[in-house]
This record gives structure tokens, sequence and C-alpha cells, in this order.
């Protein structure tokens, strides 16, 4: 091929190749010297950083055909994939310093890392199914490395449900295929045009049951709340970030070839209603922070889902999905890193008095659960607000005031959270103390959702100046 450029591919070579050596590091090095494979993997995520970084501003491009696509999404989402996984073990270095497994843990995040990117990157439904595989199988090794009860139920689980939706999605992209004639995007959008409405609409709803597995949406959920309470703390926050970047990207891009005879945005939106309302609902009822944080990653698929609902409907579509994106890793990984520099505090109740003995922890909690709920001026606040406009704007107004309600529903279990954490009880025990890596994340975290809130709404005029120059 004259388009194979490899050297386009460099990020993902970085994390390739990282994922090896980290592997290969920890296998001939004692365990008191593994911080060496941690500093290997940190080093191939600043250079896939990098990397991507000197992509910003090139001219979108296509390589090994058309099975990999470089545009502002795939910088996006690169950029957000490594700095997420670079905060995913700067969390878990307390947790994961000196064990067994802590070499084979860095190996597996850069492996289900680069699934995601490749994911929501590529323009073909074969290289969506390798990608689909390379993101799951790592995460099933990551949820049992506690090699616990409750962690090898989880593992168990969720390799069942992969196992299951990998299947539905390889049936779809099969039947996709049937009827489209081609599994490159180009060629399939004019296949599929002319292909018959249902076989196109059984094929679409597999292949959007499968990303659903790996975001974490309705139907393929179940795993998530199961996963984020009994896996270790840094593969319980990585599991409820990084796969659903990429997933919801791949989703909107296939969104970009399906033809009119089908109703997809109406399949999309009811997915995401259901979505963000099955989260919240379960999540009101849950004491255990890591549960009420699986359960409000679900409800944020649905939220996440409001553009992809209107893509072609408008031009803000993309860049309100990826600046959601970009709010919620960050956020998200900020509450867990909460999590992690507390490890003894398992249920709400145990964060009492955290704001008083832990000040900066605390507000790094407050920051992040307020930053979910979308609450000024945090990352999130804007983000959530574009996707409601987008969402309106593209003829869904009955589905910005389901997610409307449910924005509000979710603030009674995130203050549920937080009251306790404000709340002094001098018959406490004094507090144990924090793991200071997890601790140092968490501030970062919080003072990133804070400065990307801002960046975003000193942006936002620029954004909608270009926007309607198109």
């Amino acid at each position: 091929m004259s388009d194979e450029k490899p050297l386009a591919l460099l990020p993902e070579i970085f994390l390739i190749l990282g994922a090896v050596l980290t592997l290969l590091a920890g296998s001939f090095l004692p365990r008191h010297r593994q911080w060496i494979a941690r500093l290997v993997a940190v080093a191939a995520l600043l250079g896939a950083g990098i990397a991507a970084a000197a992509a910003l501003g090139d001219p979108i491009q296509s390589v090994y055909g058309t099975t990999f696509i470089i545009d502002t999404g795939t910088v996006f989402l690169r950029l957000v994939v490594v700095a997420a996984t670079l905060l995913v073990i700067g969390l878990g270095v307390d947790e994961l310093a000196g064990t067994r497994r802590e070499s084979e843990t860095y190996a597996l995040l850069l492996l289900s890392a680069l699934g995601a990117v490749v994911m929501g990157s590529t323009t073909d439904l074969l290289v969506l199914v390798a990608s689909f595989l390379l993101g799951s199988i790592p995460l099933y090794g990551l949820i049992g490395m506690l090699r616990s009860p409750g962690a090898a139920e989880a593992a168990m689980k969720t390799y069942l449900l992969g196992a299951l939706f990998g299947i539905v999605l390889m049936l779809g992209v099969s039947v996709l295929y049937g009827v489209g004639g081609a599994t490159a995007y180009p060629e399939l959008a004019l296949g599929l045009a002319r292909a018959p409405a249902a076989a196109v609409a059984f094929g679409l709803l597999a292949v959007l049951g499968g990303l659903m597995f790996k975001a974490g949406g309705v139907p393929g959920h179940f795993w998530v709340p199961d996963a984020a309470q009994a896996a270790g703390t840094p593969a319980a926050a990585f599991l409820t970030t990084i796969p659903k970047l990429g997933a919801l990207l791949a989703a909107y891009r296939l969104m970009t070839v399906m033809p009119d005879s089908v109703d997809w945005p109406l399949l999309v939106a009811v997915l995401a209603a259901v979505t963000m309302t099955v989260g919240n609902l379960a999540a009101l009822a849950q004491t255990d922070v890591r549960r009420l944080l699986g359960w409000s990653t679900v409800s944020q698929v649905g939220y996440l889902l409001l553009p992809v609902a209107v893509v072609g409907g408008t031009a803000a579509a993309l860049p309100a999905l990826l600046v959601y994106l970009g709010g919620y890793a960050v956020t998200n990984l900020t509450a867990f890193a909460v999590i992690a520099a507390a490890p003894g505090r398992r249920t709400v109740e145990d964060y009492t008095g955290l704001a008083t003995t832990h000040p900066w922890l605390g507000s790094a909690l407050v920051v992040s659960l307020l930053s979910l709920v979308g609450t000024p001026p945090t990352a999130v606040f804007l983000s959530k607000l574009g996707v409601f406009t987008v969402a309106w704007d593209g003829g869904f107004a009955w589905l910005v005031v389901i997610a409307a309600v449910n924005t509000v529903a979710s603030l009674f279990y995130y203050l549920r959270w937080l009251g306790p954490a404000f709340r002094r009880d001098d018959s406490m025990e004094p507090a144990a103390g924090l793991a200071p890596f997890a601790t140092a994340a968490a501030v970062a975290g919080g003072v990133g959702v804070l400065v990307l809130g801002v960046i975003v709404v000193s942006l936002a005029p620029v954004v909608e100046t270009s926007l309607g120059a198109r």
C-alpha cells in the first residue's frame, strides 16, 4: 500500500512497545525493583502523548487503506487516553508498589488503552472487532488481579458478558458486511444505502450492543458496578473511564455511515434515555462508594450518547462529545483517586469528617462529585450543557428533558456522599493516614477539573465562531 505510513501510528507504537517492555522488565526484576517497570510504562505513555501532540493541526489522513483515520477525534482521543492512563498509574502506585503483579498490571493497562485508541480511530468493521478484543481481554485480567472471591466473580461475569457481546458484535459486523458489501466505512456507506432496512437495523443494533458493553451502557452494563466494587482501585478507575472513550467515539464514527432508511437517531436516543435512567436509579440505593461510582459511570454513558444521536444533524455534535469525554475522564479519575487515597473508607458513612481532617482531599472529592453532576465552573458543566444543546438543536427536546431530570436525580446520591464528609463526629477514632501518591493524584485531578472547566468556558466563544463559519 502507498498509504501505510507507519510513523503516523507512532503513539500506538509507543503503547504496544511500552506494554512489551514493561512486561519484560517486570519479568527479570526483583519485586523491590518493580518501580523500574512503572517508569518504563510512564515513559511509553509520555512518548505516545508527545507523538500525539505533534500531530495537532495536521490535515486529516487515512493510513493502511481506509482502516485507520487520523483526524481531530483521533488526536483528542490519543491525548485523553494517555493522560487518563498516567493518572490511573499515579493513583495506583500506593496499592501496587511491591506487589507480585505490579508490572503485569501496567502492561495490561497499556494494552487496553491501545485497544481503546484503535477502537475510536478505526474506520473499518474488521479492525473494530480486533480492537474490541484488544481492549476487552486485558480488562478481565485487571479485574481479577486481586485474586479475591469478589474479584474472581466480577472477572468471570465480565468475561462471560464480554464473550456474549463480542459474539453479538461480530454477528452485527457480519450482517452489515453481507448487505453492505464492504467493511471499510466509505464503501460501506454506499452499500448500506441500497441494502434492506431491516437487515441494516439488525446489524446496527448488534454492533451497538457490543459497543455498549465496552462503554458500560445498557444493555451491556451489568458488569460495571460489580467490577468497580471488587477490582483494585487502579483497575476500577481504568475500566470505568478509558474503555468508554474509545467505544463512544467508535459509535459516533459508525453512525456517520448509517443510511436514512433506518431511524438510528431514535434508536440511540432511546438507548441514551434508558441508560442514564437505569444508572441513576440504581445509584440512589448504593452505600458502597465504589459501587456508587460504578452506577454513576453507567448514567454518564447516557449523557454521552446525546451527541451520538444527532450525528450529521449539527456540526457541534463531535466537539460536544469530545469535550465531554475529556471532562468526564479527569473528573471520574479524580473521584477514584480520592478512594485510593483513603483505602479504608468503603461506604459513604466512612467518609465522615474527611473535609475536616483532610481538607485537600475533601476539596478534591467535592470538586469531582459536583463536576459529575455538572456544576459550574467544573469541567463537566459546559460539556453537559453542550451535549444538551446539540441534542435540542437536533430535534430531541424530549431527551434533553429526561437528561435534565436525571441530572437533578443524580444530585441526591452525590450529596449523600458529600454530606458525611462535612459532618464532624468527635466520637470517631482518629483518621488513618492517607496514601501519598493517590492523594497527590486526587489533588492534581481536582485542580485539573477546575482548570479544564475554565479553559472550556473561555474557549466556548471561539468554538462557536469557528462552527458558525462552516
